[in-house]
């Protein structure tokens, strides 16, 4: 598939913002966090500004953006609606929320049930996100169920890290929560590991023969491309990307998103001091990069069954 930007950006973007709104939502009320103003106001505002972000340059890649508000009606049957509706939804608790946290300095009783509402919706949203591919059984790759929990687990590490650096910017020190974070990246990148093993074994390859039903007669081979010029499912949907430069990115994604944060949060939980900010600041950082390499790659090595019509050998 054709790694579109706007996609990458959403998929990251947008599942960062999910993943703190999720933690704000949860250990806000449960009083694990702060209640100081210079923390509360700038990881709400963060959180959701993500999110925003996201879901506006998830518009970007249609052919008539002005139209995306339609897609909200398809609820039952397209997970891509039930996203969009899941979305909008999420934002009502959210910003009720974070009103009552800022105004009325309350994050606890109604407000806090609110703020768990808010953390039950970003869960929701990043599943039907996860959904979208997981249900496209012409992609091989993203029909597994590793996919919906690689979307849950790196949405949760990676507002996880957002969100304990805006602590330790802020001289608050959680230990408590800098431990489930660490631990959360970890399991995403077993997660990420066990997917990327999965996707090493074709489950049940299909080709050229198999897809036109002429396999019984022998190997069959592409002799000419149905057309003259690429068109729009070339583009879009038969994308080839190098082995060597896949691996190149995989080692990236690796370091970076896993690694290196896993790390800065290990070095944070002994309490080295005054370096913990930094550490924050670039773990935050790293697991952004590492995310959007990993996001490239989710897209960039799925092959869609159209391509066996173009010279693709199996899917």
């Amino acid at each position: 598939m054709n790694p579109a930007p706007s996609i990458i950006f959403f998929t990251t973007v947008s599942g960062m913002g999910y993943g703190m709104l999720a933690w704000l939502g949860l250990f806000g009320p449960l009083q694990l966090l702060s209640d100081r103003p210079g923390f509360v106001a700038p990881a709400m505002f963060v959180a959701l500004l993500f999110i925003a972000a996201g879901l506006v340059s998830s518009t970007f890649h249609l052919g008539h953006p002005e139209r995306a508000w339609r897609a909200l009606t398809q609820w039952r049957s397209s997970w891509l609606s039930r996203e969009g509706v899941a979305a909008v939804v999420t934002f009502v608790p959210a910003l009720i929320f974070a009103f009552g946290w800022l105004f009325i300095g309350e994050a606890s009783e109604v407000w806090g049930l609110f703020g768990l509402l808010a953390s039950v919706g970003a869960v929701v949203t990043v599943y039907c996100t996860a959904m979208i591919y997981r249900s496209l059984r012409a992609i091989p790759n993203w029909h597994r169920g590793m996919v919906v929990a690689n979307y849950l687990l790196l949405a949760a590490a990676s507002g996880g890290v957002w969100l304990n650096a805006m602590l330790l910017l802020n001289r608050i020190e959680r230990p408590f929560f800098t431990a489930v974070v660490l631990a959360l990246v970890l399991l995403a990148w077993l997660s990420k590991i066990l997917y990327w093993r999965d996707t090493a074994e074709p489950a049940g390859v299909s080709t050229a023969g198999s897809a036109t039903g002429l396999g019984r007669l022998g190997r069959v081979a592409l002799l000419e491309t149905p057309n003259w010029e690429a068109n729009y499912l070339q583009k879009e949907m038969v994308f080839h990307v190098g082995r060597k430069h896949a691996d190149k990115l995989r080692l990236i994604a690796h370091f970076a998103g896993f690694v290196a944060p896993a790390v800065a949060c290990a070095v944070i939980w002994t309490d080295v001091g005054w370096m913990n900010p930094v550490l924050a600041i670039l773990a935050a950082s790293s697991i952004t990069l590492g995310l959007v390499t990993e996001r490239w790659l989710f897209f960039a090595e799925a092959k869609h069954a159209v391509g066996l019509y173009y010279g693709v050998d199996q899917v």
